[in-house]
C-alpha cells in the first residue's frame, strides 16, 4: 500500500511503476524557495486551479524554468486545506481522462503552502500580510466563482458583510473580498509595490468584476477616513495594480467514484472524499479532461515568469475579448447550459451520454453552429469552427467524463446573460440578423423556466442545483401543474423583462412571445419536453 503524502512519494519507484508521473524537483527547495519570495499566490483551493493551473507550474518546475511553486488560499471553505490539502501535505493526484479511454496520472506537488484566509487563525493571516508585502509577489489570481465577486444579494442589497467592512476599515474587514483589499491595503503601505489581480473564473470581462469590487472597498474606506487617501488611486492606477481579463476553459467535474476506484487499486491508501460542513465535496484527487485554454491580458506591472512555456497565451486585452465571446457565448458554454437544463428535465445523470440522444446532439448543433457562429469574431489565435468542431465532437461526448448536468446547472441564472444574451444582442444590433431568427435560444429560456418547476418530463420532483435567484425566481412557476392550462405570458412577464437574468428585456428584443409559447408546450403534459425537442 502507498501513503499519499510527501513521505509515501517518496518510494518513487512504487508509484512509477504504477504508471504515475512524479515531481521531477527537489520539493522541499522550491517550497523553502517559495516562502522567502513568493511570486503566486491564489485565492481558491478549488478543483479547476488543481487540475489546471498547478500542473502547468508543475510542468514548469519539473523544465526548471521556475524555481519556486504556488501559494493556495482558501477564503469561504476552511475545511478544504485543513481536512484536505494539509493532511497530505498539500499533494493532489490529477487524473486526466482522455478521449481514447487512457488515464495519465500525476501526483501533484507545485502547492507549497496553503492557508486560510481567517483573521482568527492569527499565524496564518499574519503570514499573507507578509507575503502581500514581498517585493517578488508578481499575481494574485482567483478561482472564486462569478458570484465570489458580488457585493450585492439577489435583490440587490449590499451584502450585510460587506456593509460592515465599509464601515470597519481593512483591519477588521471579515467578506472575502474585504479581507483581499485590506491585504492588498498591505502591499500599498509597504511601498506602493506593483501586482497583478488576475480573476481567472469563468465569467465575462473578469477582470472589471474584481476591479470593480476591490475599487468599492477602496473607495468606501477613504470615503470614512479609514485608510490612506493615496489607496484609491493605487488600486486605480494600471502601472501599480492591474486587472488583466482571462479566458479559461477546461472541463473539471466533481472527483469521481470511478476514479477513486481506479486509484485504490494501484494501492494508495487515504482517498476517501470529505464532504465539509459547508457541504462542499473535496477528494484528494481531482478528474479533468485533456484540452485546456488559458488565455490572459499581458498587463503585469511587476513583470511575471515565464507561464507562455507552460502553454498559457499571453495578448492583448482585445483578443482576450474575442476568445472569451467565442467561448462563453457561442462555442462551449452554452451548449453546456442547454445540456445541463434539458438533462435534468429528461433525467440524465451524465453530460456525454446526453451528446448520444439524437434531440439534444441536434439543438446544441443548431444553437453553436447555426446561431452563434454567425454573429462571431474570430480572434485569430484560437478558430471558432475548429473550437466547436473539437467541443461538440470530443469533449463534451467524452465517455469517461464524469460530468453531471446537475453540476452545470448550478447558478443557470448567473450566466444565461452572458452564455445567450450577448448572442440575441448581437442579432438585435445587426442588419443581416433578426432576433426572430433565432429559434433554439429561446426554446432554452423556455426549458429553464420549466426547469424551475422542479418537475421532470415523466412528472416526478427533482432537486434543483443552487442558484442564488432560486428564491426569487421559483415563485413565478410555483403554482404552474403540468396539463393545465394558465396565463404564462401574464405569469412570466416579470421574469422576461429582467435584464439582470437574460442579458435583455425579452419583451423589448421581441422575444418575449417565442418563450410563452414554447414554455405552453413543455408544460403540456407528462412527455412534453421530449415531444418539443422531436419537432426542431
Amino acid at each position: 500500500m502507498m501513503t499519499f503524502d510527501q513521505t509515501g512519494i517518496k518510494n518513487r519507484s512504487a508509484w512509477e511503476e504504477k504508471g504515475y508521473l512524479l515531481p521531477q524537483f527537489d520539493r522541499e527547495k522550491v517550497a523553502a524557495a517559495t516562502m522567502e519570495n513568493p511570486f503566486w499566490v491564489h485565492f481558491g483551493a478549488g478543483n479547476l486551479f488543481r487540475a489546471f493551473q498547478a500542473n502547468v507550474v508543475q510542468r514548469l518546475l519539473n523544465d526548471g524554468v521556475l524555481d519556486r511553486g504556488l501559494v493556495v488560499v482558501e477564503g469561504f471553505d476552511y475545511e478544504i486545506i485543513e481536512k484536505m490539502y494539509q493532511p497530505h501535505d498539500n499533494l493532489s493526484i490529477l487524473a486526466t481522462l482522455k478521449a481514447d479511454g487512457s488515464v495519465e496520472k500525476t501526483v501533484i506537488g507545485s502547492i507549497v503552502e496553503t492557508l486560510v484566509l481567517d483573521r482568527e487563525q492569527e499565524a496564518a493571516f499574519d503570514r499573507l500580510r507578509e507575503i502581500f508585502a514581498k517585493d517578488s509577489l508578481q499575481m494574485v489570481s482567483f478561482t472564486i466563482t462569478e458570484k465570489g465577486y458580488s457585493l450585492v444579494d439577489g435583490k440587490g442589497m449590499v451584502l450585510a458583510s460587506v456593509a460592515a467592512d465599509f464601515e470597519a476599515g481593512p483591519q477588521a474587514a471579515v467578506s472575502t473580498l474585504g479581507k483581499v483589499t485590506a491585504l492588498l491595503y498591505d502591499r500599498y503601505l509597504s511601498g506602493k509595490k506593483p501586482l497583478a489581480m488576475v480573476s481567472m473564473d469563468n465569467c465575462s470581462h473578469n477582470g472589471d468584476k474584481l476591479r470593480d469590487a476591490i475599487a468599492a472597498f477602496a473607495e468606501k474606506w477613504t470615503q470614512n477616513h479609514l485608510v490612506d487617501e493615496g489607496f484609491l488611486r493605487y488600486v486605480q492606477s494600471k502601472d501599480k495594480v492591474a486587472f488583466p481579463w482571462t479566458m479559461i476553459d477546461k472541463i473539471t467535474p466533481r472527483p469521481d467514484a470511478c476514479v477513486e476506484e481506479m486509484l485504490k487499486k494501484d494501492g494508495i491508501e487515504e482517498l476517501e472524499p470529505v464532504i465539509t460542513s459547508k457541504n462542499t465535496f473535496v477528494a484528494p484527487f481531482v478528474n479533468a479532461e485533456e484540452c485546456e485554454y488559458l488565455v490572459i491580458e499581458d498587463t503585469f506591472p511587476n513583470g511575471r515568469p515565464a507561464l507562455d512555456k507552460g502553454g498559457l497565451i499571453f495578448t492583448e486585452r482585445e483578443t482576450v475579448d474575442k476568445v472569451e465571446k467565442m467561448k462563453v457565448c457561442t462555442c462551449l458554454n452554452p451548449l453546456h447550459t442547454t445540456l445541463a437544463i434539458f438533462g435534468c428535465l429528461l433525467g440524465y445523470q451524465k453530460i456525454s451520454d446526453e451528446m448520444k440522444d439524437t434531440e439534444l446532439s441536434k439543438l446544441v448543433a443548431i444553437i453553436g453552429y447555426e446561431e452563434g457562429l454567425p454573429v462571431v469574431t474570430d480572434p485569430e489565435i484560437l478558430n471558432p469552427r475548429e473550437f466547436l468542431d473539437t467541443v461538440l465532437n470530443v469533449r463534451i461526448p467524452n465517455p469517461f467524463m464524469p460530468d453531471t448536468p446537475q453540476r452545470i446547472a448550478t447558478d443557470t441564472s448567473q450566466k444565461l446573460a452572458i452564455r445567450f444574451g450577448e448572442t440575441i444582442k448581437a442579432y438585435h444590433a445587426s442588419k443581416q440578423h433578426q432576433v426572430s431568427d433565432l429559434k433554439m435560444i429561446p426554446l432554452v429560456f423556455a426549458g429553464w423556466l420549466r426547469y424551475l418547476m422542479a418537475v421532470d418530463d415523466a412528472g416526478r420532483p427533482f432537486a434543483l442545483s443552487p442558484d442564488p435567484l432560486l428564491e426569487t425566481l421559483c415563485p413565478y412557476v410555483a403554482g404552474i401543474r403540468l396539463g393545465e392550462r394558465v396565463d404564462v405570458e401574464a405569469l412570466l412577464r416579470p421574469v422576461l423583462q429582467n435584464k439582470a437574468v437574460f442579458g435583455v428585456d425579452l419583451y423589448e428584443v421581441g422575444m418575449a412571445e417565442t418563450v410563452c409559447g414554447y414554455f405552453r408546450k413543455l408544460t403540456a403534459g407528462t412527455g412534453a419536453v421530449r415531444k418539443v425537442l422531436k419537432n426542431i
